[in-house]
């Protein structure tokens, strides 16, 4: 039997999900605590933010605290250390952990495609007359070496997706690929042209406009080439544990899940701008222009159902599960466990 405690009720959870309610707020001196991990300042992140913010996680009966990692892969080291009970990132990296014999479980979905694969290119290769990924990739640095593309960290989202772009499009093997970190040294990187691609989000590209530093090469997040090279709905990032952490308190797991859920649905049913005033504490130095329009195409982009499907896992698998990863392929039922977001889905349906 699980529990959530909310603020309205304590909800048990039993067998095929059966559920019954006894009425009790969560006072202070029940909280339990709680250590949730994100990785960089960016709005792809944002369910966690609105979960704190908006106190879904006190409701459900935890005292959090929300840890910025540094990077994708530096919090899925945090996680798997133990030191955070649930992070947010990339699908690939619970399938790394659990590679590595730290089984990982999934526990709900966070959009339909990835947010942060948009390719920017610096000013001065722009203004060179660069203006395809083909031409940036047969280009040279001025010391005669390869052109270079600096996501947030190697391994990260940004890298596992744009690097699964350049694959299908044989131009892999004509760049290198550094980790420049968090949003203040990704934007300094391409402004002082250390790098000659980012890739990141939409919010980056935007202040790299503004500022003349740089402008859109290639739009992998876009509808029309994610179709086109992934071919339809995947579920690009998720919340996920380790198995460790989730045995050791399941009604404990249970309250993230909910408050999760919660947040989630929030998004749905809240303008960009209320979505930027709840967010703003844990977001980095991109304007407020460029960072609503990020709100904006990250609302298009959230999976609003809580819910993975076979086909969408499949799509997903051709990145996941290549060379460059090094991850070998896992089943969708042993990495994914939607006991947690069908319970919290019971508690609070989906308006």
């Amino acid at each position: 039997m699980a529990m959530i405690l909310t603020r309205r009720a304590m909800i048990c959870v039993a067998g095929a999900g059966g559920l019954s309610l006894a009425f009790r707020p969560a006072r202070a001196a029940d909280l339990k605590p709680g250590r949730v991990i994100y990785p960089t300042a960016e709005v792809a992140y944002m369910a966690q933010y609105v979960a704190d913010r908006k106190g879904f996680f006190k409701e459900a009966g935890l005292d959090c605290k929300l840890i910025q990692g540094g990077s994708g892969v530096k919090m899925r080291e945090i996680v798997a250390s133990g030191q955070g009970d649930i992070g947010i990132g990339d699908m690939s990296h619970p399938m790394q952990l659990t590679n590595h014999g730290r089984t990982a479980k999934i526990l709900m979905p966070v959009d339909i495609r990835n947010a942060s694969v948009v390719f920017m290119i610096n000013k001065q290769l722009a203004d060179s007359g660069i203006t395809n990924l083909q031409q940036f990739a047969a280009s040279k640095r001025p010391d005669g070496h390869k052109p270079i593309i600096g996501v947030s960290s190697l391994g990260g989202t940004n890298h596992v997706w744009a690097s699964y772009y350049m694959e299908v499009m044989n131009l892999a093997d004509q760049v290198t690929w550094v980790g420049v970190g968090d949003v203040e040294s990704m934007l300094g990187s391409l402004k002082t042209r250390q790098i000659d691609v980012l890739v990141n989000s939409y919010a980056l590209l935007h202040t790299a406009e503004e500022n003349g530093w740089g402008g859109l090469l290639f739009d992998g997040s876009g509808e029309a080439n994610w179709n086109q090279y992934i071919g339809g709905k995947v579920p690009a990032t998720g919340h996920f544990s380790l198995a460790s952490t989730i045995d050791q308190d399941k009604p404990r797991m249970q309250a993230f899940v909910t408050a999760l859920w919660r947040a989630t649905q929030w998004v749905k049913s809240h303008s960009v701008e209320e979505l930027y005033d709840t967010a703003e504490p844990f977001l980095g130095s991109t304007s407020r222009t460029g960072t609503s329009a990020d709100i904006k195409s990250m609302k298009d982009l959230f999976d609003y159902t809580g819910e993975i499907d076979q086909a969408a896992y499949e799509r997903g698998s051709k990145v996941w599960f290549r060379e460059i990863t090094g991850i070998k392929p896992i089943a969708m039922a042993d990495i994914i466990d939607a006991s947690f977001v069908l319970a919290a889905k019971q508690a609070y349906p989906a308006g």
